[in-house]
């Protein structure tokens, strides 16, 4: 193997130069300093994020603060390991909210400073909100939190872009599974929360559509025990066969509880032997720790080496989000905010997200199709919706959540589809 070796000990700087020069000679050139590369252009996208602590039934499921905004910041990663070659450059600006705070307050800071694309995981009302104020400013919201079916519909915007899948389309992924499985007898049981009422009826319209018969519809009232107290457990023991009892003959019970109260509780404690669906037991989302098809494991992986934890539903909506705007930057040949969107509008998008299908855009309300994953609570990953035999003319993606002939969206997108 050849070396190189430096020069001998003692060079006098007059043979240094005689090197030198020969070889400038030999190459035509003569010898300069090279000129630094100019930056390379940069977008910097916004995200409005929800500083708020939940309670969990259980500690291992409580989020942690970044939760949501690792998952951007991933995706920010992830666009630059493809910009690099195409001269983009993209950056994530996050300005935390609390709960009582201002979001709109949030939204301008980053409307000052340029900030054109902006993620957010706040509430529906908030969400609402921040499209009415950045409209002007031509603003785009990615909406990676709420999933209520009132933002696509009756109060949509055509400056939002949804990447969390609504609730129409959870619980038709749980009921088309349900339908397979040929489980058509649901007992329906749900909180008292409003967002409870709306995912109840949401299990309702499910039901109806897939062909399934709702034989017991009812809701829980109050706390299910006490999560601290040494006597917790022997009142859920008391309290949930008894709120279960005297129900019709049904093959799964459906539950609809958003805010923890009660549901993770119904597994192993219904009066009678049957399964758990819904916000307990068998739970449709967007993202599960467990999924590893379809290149998953290399996603885990990754973004378990950056955050130190495992990824969350609202983490891969925030990532999808962060991943269409760089994906529609290289393929529009631009970092200009509405060039990335006219593209990201039209019928040539496509984004991989680790389940199988592509995701796109629906241009008439802004939800972004997406295959729905049917996890068992965290431990595995059960199945993936649509199921085998439901099909549909355009895609398969849409025979979950609201179809084009049911919307009640008005609102005009420059490209049709």
């Amino acid at each position: 193997m050849t070396t190189l070796e430096p020069f001998p000990e003692g060079p006098s700087v007059s043979g240094r130069r005689a090197v030198l020069g020969a070889f400038a000679a030999v190459a035509g050139t003569s010898l300069v300093r090279p000129v630094a590369a100019a930056p390379a252009p940069t977008l910097t996208i916004g995200y409005v994020h929800w500083l708020h602590s939940v309670e969990t039934i259980s500690l291992i499921f409580r989020p942690k603060p970044d939760n949501g905004r690792a998952g951007a910041e991933v995706g920010v990663a992830d666009n630059n390991t493809t910009g690099r070659f195409l001269d983009q450059n993209f950056a994530l600006a996050s300005v935390e909210v609390r709960t009582n705070e201002d979001p709109v307050a949030a939204l301008n800071t980053l409307i000052a400073k340029g900030i054109r694309l902006v993620i957010t995981d706040r509430p529906a009302a908030d969400v609402f909100k921040l499209a009415e104020a950045g409209a002007p400013h031509g603003v785009t919201i990615f909406n990676a939190g709420a999933g209520e079916d009132s933002l696509r519909e009756a109060d949509c915007r055509n400056n939002v872009i949804h990447t969390a899948p609504s609730d129409n389309m959870l619980t038709d992924a749980l009921a088309q599974y349900l339908i397979w499985k040929r489980w058509p007898r649901w007992f329906l049981v749900y909180g008292e929360h409003p967002r409870d009422l709306r995912l109840a009826a949401a299990y309702r319209r499910s039901a109806k559509i897939f062909g399934a018969h709702i034989v017991a519809d009812r809701q829980y009232k109050g706390k299910a025990g006490s999560r601290e107290t040494d006597s917790g457990l022997i009142e859920l023991q008391k309290q949930l066969p008894v709120f279960t009892q005297n129900a019709p003959n049904y093959d799964v019970l459906v539950a609809a509880d958003e805010n923890s109260v009660f549901a993770a509780y119904l597994p192993y404690r219904t009066w009678d032997a049957r399964p758990v669906a819904g916000s307990a037991g068998l739970i449709p989302t967007s993202w599960d720790p467990n999924s590893t098809e379809f290149g998953g494991k290399q996603m885990q992986d990754r973004f378990i080496a950056y955050a130190h934890r495992f990824m969350t539903a609202l983490d891969m909506n925030a990532w999808v989000a962060a991943r269409m705007i760089g994906t529609a930057a290289s393929y529009a040949h631009s970092l200009a905010p509405g060039k990335i969107m006219a593209f990201m509008r039209g019928p040539q998008f496509q984004l991989g997200a680790y389940r199988g299908l592509s995701l796109s855009i629906r241009t008439w309300n802004g939800q972004v199709r997406q295959a729905i994953l049917l996890s068992d609570s965290g431990r595995t990953v059960v199945s993936m919706s649509p199921q085998p035999g439901f099909l549909h003319q355009r895609t398969v993606l849409d025979t979950l959540g609201t179809d084009k002939p049911q919307t009640r969206c008005k609102i005009s997108m420059a490209s049709k589809g």
